[in-house]
């Protein structure tokens, strides 16, 4: 059990269950990429001149998606594609949305940040199409790079795996149900604080996933009394993204002496580990968090981060929705499931759209994000846990909170989760992150 602290209450879930588990929102780009810590609230919306037509539209709901199925974040689709689809086949079972199947359709390539033409390309094909609804993107720094030619269409956007906080009331177009870095951060700060941990250095590369999350730890460790003793915000001792060798950040590192060490970096994970241990460094004491919470079983030798910990947003998948995820997946894409990260926040984004709809009685893309904060229990109402359940008690007259597999809370007035979880996970002697338990933070 992990004891909490600012707005953090520890929550033990049944059973440590190894997973394969990757990271969320990304970049190599120091400037479009996930967890600013610079408020966006400023900025004009972007679908500001977007409302809801007089006359509800009537036409069978299209939902787009635009996720990684080429560049670097490849491994985050499947899950991504299984949450979608069968949200929509447990949609379409329960007799659609207004009496008419829901079909996915264009699903367009996010690609990474590397190269951000492919989602620009992404999203005029979902403008062309006339979505009223894209899921995606995955990573951070693409959907700063699509948001504005998206919402600008009053496309509504929601991405299940985002949580740059730069992100948070950008636009009202804009929902996502994974939550924002402060929630994470919060939870790593306060796990290497309970652990007993008090002088703790960052190697965290220059971008704002990395530089926001550091801030968003380092918040949470000094709050609690631990201290940076390096890397820590302003003292400009990040690294580039995409940089290769670590000798001199490790021996500066080292040098003064951490209790633990936070990596915040995607796959410069891969260097630095080796690193630490040629000059002696304990991985015990080794953090990580989604960027880096990974499968490492086929880079490392066997126990080379064993006891090394990392945090990966959202709740964990019951056996029975994992089977459920498999075989989806196996039918449609030939292929198995190895890994369920935001598969949960995916099947909820459709599901949550498409009883926007159904609440709003009608398909297109004003009607649902009218509707969006309603049915994810905004205005509190009956809780329902299913489409079904819920379209049921919208047809008597009810309001609606839809609580999902993702576990999320309603939305707030940003467009963010109310509330998520974040998982804690050890790596195990295979190098493989095992689930521990989980917290249940508040989005403030």
């Amino acid at each position: 059990m992990i004891r909490s602290t600012k707005g953090l209450r520890a929550l033990a879930l049944a059973g440590a269950a190894s997973v394969l588990l990757a990271a969320c929102s990304t970049t190599s780009s120091s400037t479009d990429d996930p967890s600013s810590s610079a408020s966006s609230t400023t900025k004009a919306d972007p679908a500001a001149s977007c409302e809801a037509p007089s006359s509800p539209g009537q036409d069978a709901l299209r939902i787009g998606t635009i996720l990684p199925n080429t560049g670097t974040l490849a491994y985050l689709a499947p899950p991504a594609e299984a949450g979608v689809g069968l949200a929509v086949e447990d949609i379409n079972a329960a007799g659609g949305v207004l009496g008419q199947d829901v079909t996915i359709d264009p699903a367009t390539d996010s690609g990474d940040s590397n190269d951000l033409t492919v989602s620009s390309a992404a999203a005029t094909q979902l403008i062309d199409a006339k979505v009223p609804v894209a899921i995606g993107a995955e990573s951070s720094s693409v959907t700063l790079n699509v948001i504005d030619q998206l919402t600008a269409a009053c496309i509504v956007e929601i991405s299940p795996a985002n949580t740059a906080t730069s992100l948070s009331g950008y636009s009202s177009y804009y929902f996502r149900t994974a939550p924002p870095d402060s929630v994470q951060g919060s939870a790593l700060g306060t796990q290497i604080v309970n652990d007993g941990r008090a002088n703790v250095a960052f190697l965290v590369f220059n971008d704002t996933y990395g530089t926001g999350l550091r801030d968003s730890v380092q918040e949470s460790i000094e709050a609690s009394g631990g201290t940076v003793v390096y890397g820590a915000s302003g003292e400009g001792q990040e690294f580039p993204p995409g940089q290769t060798t670590f000798s001199s950040e490790v021996t500066a590192a080292l040098a003064t002496n951490p209790d633990a060490i936070v990596i915040l970096a995607f796959d410069e994970t891969k260097s630095i580990v080796p690193e630490l241990i040629s000059q002696g460094a304990d991985i015990s004491t080794v953090y990580m968090s989604d960027g880096n919470t990974a499968d490492y079983s086929e880079d490392f030798d066997p126990g080379t981060l064993a006891g090394a910990q990392g945090t990966i947003p959202g709740a964990f998948p019951s056996t029975d929705l994992q089977s459920r995820f498999a075989e989806y997946y196996q039918r449609t894409a030939g292929s198995a499931l190895a890994d369920y990260s935001y598969a949960q926040e995916s099947y909820d984004a459709v599901i949550l759209a498409a009883l926007a709809a159904v609440k709003g009685g009608g398909t297109d893309s004003g009607t649902i994000q009218a509707n969006m904060a309603a049915v994810s229990g905004a205005d509190e109402g009956t809780e329902c846990t299913t489409f079904a359940e819920c379209v049921t008690a919208i047809e008597a007259g009810d309001d609606i909170h839809y609580t999902g597999p993702s576990g999320i809370g309603a939305f707030d007035d940003q467009n963010d989760p109310s509330s998520a979880f974040i998982g804690i996970y050890k790596f195990d002697d295979n190098n493989v992150p095992v689930y521990q338990t989980a917290v249940e933070g508040q989005v403030e």
